[in-house]
């Protein structure tokens, strides 16, 4: 696969830098792109790759981001996204909403859109990340669960309209995945709160299990699509029932 180039979004931190490190491992040359340019400069020059700053929600950044990709493209991980707040419809943020559609669903779509073309030349492979929350609602999370039940929407439309080109589209859908940001992030950096998510829970996710998971995805026979994969910690039999050990 020396010869093979993926972009991974979101690649910054968490699963992205994850899954950007175990491509590179595979043999791809893989262009890292996110917002942190400093983040994915660091990166790019350890596992030989590339750094692009790209806002997934800025169309200049996504046009500059085709143009470095170029004319063709072995594989597309649109990793980037995020989850803000878990308040109940009755409180809800709408504003915190908005950003997530814009990052999780509109982000996904205006990077794929561009990058199509080459992956279509290059016969590649789009990989969406989406959550357990498109897999049912929650308390709190209907604007999460809304948003990744839209970015599936989106993968599932992708791949009937594709059917007869050479193009792969594949879903991963995380559950519990401890990292350092993902929690913290959607509770506003209140560590604390962030912190409870896992408390108690014996073997949670890590990052390093979802990238293996999507470099097993990208790296099946060309005649092999793997269209949605759902992988939890075994704690986690579902959203809302985890195993934890009392203290």
């Amino acid at each position: 696969m020396a010869d093979r180039t993926a972009v991974v979004t979101g690649a910054s931190s968490g699963i992205g830098e994850a899954t950007a490190r175990a491509l590179a491992a595979q043999g791809y040359r893989v262009i890292c792109a996110a917002r942190r340019a400093e983040r994915i400069e660091a990166l790019a020059a350890e596992i030989g790759g590339v750094a692009v700053r790209c806002d997934v929600t800025d169309a200049a950044d996504v046009a500059r981001l085709a143009e470095r990709v170029g004319d063709r493209l072995d594989l597309l991980v649109n990793n980037a996204g995020g989850a803000f707040g878990q308040n109940p419809v009755s409180d809800a943020e709408i504003d915190a909403w908005q950003r997530m559609y814009d990052v999780n669903v509109l982000g996904a779509a205006r990077v794929t859109r561009a990058l199509l073309p080459a992956l279509d030349a290059a016969a590649g492979t789009v990989i969406f990340v989406t959550s357990t929350a498109a897999e049912a609602p929650y308390e709190g999370g209907a604007g999460y669960c809304g948003v990744k039940s839209a970015e599936r929407a989106l993968a599932g439309s992708l791949r009937l309209e594709l059917f007869d080109r050479p193009v792969r589209v594949c879903e991963i859908s995380p559950g519990m995945v401890h990292t350092p940001e993902f929690s913290l992030t959607r509770f506003g950096g209140d560590q604390a709160r962030a912190d409870a998510v896992y408390a108690g829970v014996p073997g949670p996710l890590v990052a390093d299990d979802i990238a293996d998971a999507i470099s097993w995805m990208a790296t099946r026979p060309a005649h092999v699509n793997i269209d949605r994969m759902v992988i939890r910690p075994r704690a986690q039999a579902a959203n809302h029932k985890v195993f934890r050990v009392s203290e």
